[in-house]
Formats: structure tokens, C-alpha cells, sequence
């Protein structure tokens, strides 16, 4: 009897034991309340949600993830899993805005295409800018994706607020102030730019970007888009269309600077390559054949677009010095001082390289890069 009561100790230790190494509480999106956030002169349908992972890096890198139409954020936090897997591991923020009762986010407006013009790109950015302050953040590392509505929202969010993103990752989506072409405001849809009926020159792309915040000269932020040949909601014109703007606003050629391709998730992707005068890679286009509209998200690409596929790491694209060694153009406006470069964008390196599937799940070693929260 003594030998059996001492064996139910041992073993309720080690329960205990266990239990006292378990965190406190697990990570999970939480909606934070506007006055929290300083929701002022912005769409009051606008709400902020944030997912903090329960080790945070120091000064840690924040993606703003926007979701689709009429997409809760539940859901849509459950398509980017690979994001979300990502975060885990190297710990940085997701913050997940979210346009509560409405069909889509309004990148039609000209107050959304204005640089702090009252509409749902302001709103997302206050939201970075509570984030960077509240959780100490790293204002050079805030980056930007979605899908559809959201990859709308990515390249608006890059074209009005450049001051605030270092790069962005968008999936079958349309150029910036494409979706003012006919925009209805009751529903947040316009018909010539899903059909691909908008079509302008690349310098009356860049002119209208270069319009959303006017007397901007700095650094532009890198893009990396991603569009099916056969998506039948936003038509596949519009990467085109989006290439013309870009490689403008960057100022790149509108001939990328290397192609190959790949088959990940089951698609097969031709993708185009441009490189910036220091040699980084700072526009990609993906095209899916015969791929539809909803593929699913190249986690891990995007991650190692934005250099988040390890802890600690660095910005892919450091700064570019100019021809007279002063900060170069990386675009339409500076890309800052000279800095020696630390890493390569991985693109611009081994674009032949396909991509590595992310991992099932966040349980690598942490750097030392890693707090717990």
C-alpha cells in the first residue's frame, strides 16, 4: 500500500511539474477596444484585432494582415496559418484590422487614397503606429498582406502611407487607385477594375501613386504580387496593370531583371524578378497557371520577402546609396543614407530556388532574439 501512495506522489509532481512549465496562457487574436487604439477622424466600421505571440522579439517587426471580403477575421487569421506559424517561431506581431459589416475595404475613395484623408488606410495606420509604441516595435520593419480585398488594401496601404511600410505581399489583387475607376461606395465594389477594363500608362499609374501623398521623397516600400492566370472575380489584367505602376514608382524597367518558375501548393507560377541599383530584389510578380482566385498564400515565400523566415534577421533591402554616394532612389523617392549591406534578398540571389513548404508547427529552438511576453 505505502509503495502504491508512493508512486501516486511521484507521478502528481510530475503533473504538477508540468502544469507549472505550461505558459500562463496560450497567444490569440484579440480585438482592441478604439478609444485603445486612438481611432480618431476614421471610418467608425474600422476595428483593430492583434495577435502578440507569447515569446516577442525585441523590437519586433509588425505585419498588418488584411482580410477579404467579407471575411471575418476568424477566418481569415485561419488562411494564413503559415503567417501565423511564422510569428510564433520568431516573434513578431500580426495585426489584423477589420471592416465590420461592410463588403469590402474602400480603396475607392479619394479619402482612402489620401495620405491621412479620414478613411480605412488611416484608420489601419494609426493602428501600426499604437502597436509600434505600445509594444516597442520596430517603425523600419512594419510590412503589409492580404488577399482579394486585402491585396487591395496592401497596395494602397504602400501607395498612401510609404512612410510606414517597408514592403507589402499581395494576392490577386489591383493597383493602387485601380479601384477608383468606377467605385461604388455602397458596396465597396468596382466593376471596370475586377473585369480588367482599367488600363493606363505606366507614368499615369506612378502619377497617380505619386498624387496619394504629395512632396513624399522617401524610400518607396518593395511589393511582391501574386495573381491566378484564370481568376475569375479580379481579372488577371490587373497584374499587368500593377507591374506598369510599380516598376514606375520604383523606378524600374518595365523588363524584370530575371524569370523562372516554380510549383508550390500545387500551382505552377512563372515569376519575374526586379532588382533596384544595389542588386536587391524589390518587385516580384507571381503568375499562377490556370490558378483561380482563391490559391492558397505562399507563406513562406512572403515571410522571406519580408525577412521574417528567421529570428533576429534583417530587412532583405538594406539602403541603396546613389551614384553620388548619398542616399539613393529606391523609386519615386529616397532610399535614405548608405548602410553596408547585411543580406540579400533571397530572390535576388537564387530566384531559381523554389520554396520551402512552412513548418506544421512553431516548436524550432528561439533565438536569443526572443522574450517571452
Amino acid at each position: 500500500m505505502r509503495r502504491f501512495q508512493d508512486r501516486v506522489l511521484v507521478v502528481a509532481s510530475m503533473s504538477l511539474g508540468l502544469l507549472a512549465a505550461m505558459p500562463a496562457r496560450a497567444a490569440s487574436v484579440v480585438k482592441v477596444d478604439r478609444t485603445t487604439w486612438g481611432a480618431s477622424g476614421v471610418p467608425d466600421y474600422v476595428n483593430m484585432n492583434i495577435y502578440v505571440p507569447d515569446r516577442l522579439a525585441d523590437n519586433p517587426p509588425i505585419v498588418v494582415a488584411c482580410h477579404s471580403c467579407s471575411t471575418p477575421v476568424s477566418g481569415f487569421f485561419n488562411s494564413i496559418s503559415g503567417i501565423r506559424a511564422g510569428a510564433d517561431k520568431n516573434g513578431f506581431i500580426i495585426v489584423l484590422p477589420e471592416a465590420t459589416g461592410r463588403n469590402c475595404w474602400d480603396v475607392g475613395s479619394t479619402k482612402s487614397l489620401t495620405h491621412d484623408g479620414g478613411g480605412d488606410t488611416q484608420a489601419v495606420a494609426q493602428m501600426v503606429k499604437y502597436t509600434l509604441e505600445k509594444y516597442g516595435g520596430d517603425p523600419k520593419r512594419v510590412y503589409v498582406m492580404g488577399g482579394s480585398s486585402g491585396a487591395m488594401m496592401t497596395q494602397a496601404m504602400l501607395a498612401v502611407y510609404p512612410d510606414i511600410f517597408r514592403a507589402g505581399a499581395a494576392r490577386a489583387g489591383v493597383p493602387a487607385g485601380c479601384w477608383a475607376d468606377g467605385f461604388d461606395a455602397s458596396n465597396q465594389w468596382s466593376g471596370n477594375c475586377a473585369g480588367g477594363r482599367t488600363s493606363k500608362t505606366a507614368e499615369q499609374w506612378g502619377d497617380q501613386v505619386r498624387a496619394m501623398y504629395p512632396g513624399y521623397t522617401g524610400h518607396r516600400p518593395r511589393l511582391q504580387i501574386f495573381h491566378g492566370t484564370a481568376d475569375a472575380t479580379i481579372n488577371y489584367k490587373n497584374q499587368g496593370e500593377a507591374i506598369k505602376e510599380w516598376t514606375n514608382v520604383l523606378g524600374l524597367s518595365e523588363a524584370p531583371a530575371s524569370t523562372d518558375s516554380t510549383t508550390s501548393n500545387g500551382t505552377t507560377y512563372e515569376r519575374r524578378f526586379w532588382k533596384n541599383e544595389c542588386g536587391y530584389t524589390v518587385f516580384e510578380a507571381w503568375s499562377g497557371k490556370d490558378g483561380a482566385h482563391s490559391m492558397p498564400y505562399e507563406a513562406d515565400a512572403i515571410l522571406a520577402f519580408f525577412g521574417l523566415d528567421e529570428a533576429g534577421g534583417a530587412d532583405p533591402e538594406p539602403a541603396c546609396p546613389g551614384p553620388d554616394g548619398g542616399g539613393g532612389m529606391g523609386g519615386a523617392g529616397g532610399a535614405g543614407g548608405a548602410v553596408a549591406p547585411r543580406r540579400r534578398s533571397r530572390a535576388a540571389t537564387t530566384p531559381a530556388r523554389a520554396p520551402i513548404p512552412p513548418p506544421n508547427r512553431a516548436d524550432a529552438p528561439m533565438s536569443s532574439a526572443i522574450r517571452s511576453r
